[in-house]
């Protein structure tokens, strides 16, 4: 299941973490950062603080929690024109910053790449970034990473 954590406390939701839980679905969060200021700023006033309280709701019922079987991997694109930093030193800062903050756990982190489509074209073309960002996309490519994808 890819989903934003705020879906756990949509109306008739209440009982989602239980139910992947208990059918053992594999879980993939879009969290934009660790920190409140970041992800407010990307989502909207409030959405950190219910993705922390979902973290901590999936975590409960075993997410992210060693020897569980359940897997919980979150998410990070840029909130801007620009690429992510690296996946490895990424991974290490939201460790240690959900856990020792928040005593959050996860199984991993995965970034993305924005791509250039739909309301993302749309803010690059607002923005008038759309070639400086095509630009970006092209000298960054790396052929030896598209080894793997279908």
């Amino acid at each position: 299941d890819r989903c934003n954590l705020t879906v756990l406390y949509e109306d008739g939701q209440e009982d989602l973490a239980s139910f992947l839980a208990e059918n053992k679905v594999k879980v993939v969060a879009s969290l934009p950062c660790y920190s409140e200021a970041n992800t407010d700023a990307q989502r909207g006033k409030g959405v950190f603080e219910r993705s922390i309280a979902a973290l901590k709701d999936l975590n409960a019922v075993g997410y992210g929690v060693e020897g569980t079987g359940l897997e919980l991997d979150l998410m990070y694109n840029p909130g801007g024109a620009f690429l992510p930093p690296a996946q490895e030193k990424l991974e290490i800062a939201y460790r240690s910053e959900l856990q020792d903050t928040w005593g959050i756990s996860f199984s991993r982190l995965y970034t993305l790449t924005n791509m250039p489509i739909k309301r993302f074209a749309d803010y690059l073309h607002r923005e008038g970034k759309m070639s400086e960002y095509m630009s970006l996309l092209v000298e960054n490519f790396n052929v030896a990473a598209s080894a793997g994808v279908m």
